[in-house]
Order: C-alpha cells, then structure tokens, then sequence
C-alpha cells in the first residue's frame, strides 16, 4: 500500500505533490531545493551552500521515512551551471559512503522551480 511521507523538518511541496511516497519497501523523494524549512527562505548564497541545504532536506525526508542516506540507490540531480559539478560533489560524496554510494546522474537543465541552481531527488529502499 502507497505511504505519503512528510517531514516538518523538510520543505514544504511548493505543489501538488509529496515530499516522498512509500511503496514496496522503495522510497521516491520528490525533488529538493535549497529551501529553509524554518523560515522558507532560500539559501542560494553559494552552490556548496545550496547542495548542503538541499543534502539536508532530503536527510529529513529520508529519516521520516526510518531510512538514511545508506538506502538510497539512485540519485539525480538537476544543475543549471555544469561548471559547478565539482563543488557539488564535495559536497554530495560527504552524506555517502564510498562503498556503497548509489547509482547516479547529474544533468545541466535550462532553468529550475524559483530559480534555484540545483534540485536533487533519490530512491531507497529498505
């Protein structure tokens, strides 16, 4: 049966969707920008600063979910400057481990919702 996650300590959607559903013991997160869920401001100050906010709320919404990030298997992320894949994989390697870090892709797109500069969704599983 399909489970709504949602997490006070993540954003709230800014659409018709949900932060993650639950099914067969898979986890789909929707994606996660660089919002603060206090206070709903954006942290676009630099792209590391964007990628730990976005890394965080998805942390969140993952925890909600009796999951971390060693359950997820597939990530993408969504940039719109590919010169800043360096800096955002500093920062993405630090929430997983080497051995065990999930199959990925990383695209550059036009544009993003509220003009933020990266998105990132994943996929866990129990």
């Amino acid at each position: 049966m399909k489970k709504i996650i949602q997490s006070n300590d993540a954003p709230e959607p800014i659409g018709p969707y949900s932060q993650a559903v639950f099914i067969n013991d898979m986890l789909f997160t929707s994606g996660q920008i660089a919002m603060d869920p206090g206070s709903g401001k954006l942290i676009l100050d630099t792209i590391v600063l964007e990628t730990k906010q976005v890394m965080e709320n998805l942390k969140a919404v993952l925890t909600s979910a009796d999951m971390t990030f060693d359950n997820v298997i597939k990530s993408t992320i969504y940039i719109t400057d590919m010169d800043d894949f360096t800096a955002i994989n500093k920062v993405y390697s630090a929430y997983f481990k080497d051995s065990i870090a999930p199959a990925r892709e990383t695209v550059q797109v036009a544009k993003l919702p509220k003009n933020v500069h990266i998105e990132i969704s994943v996929i866990a599983s129990r």
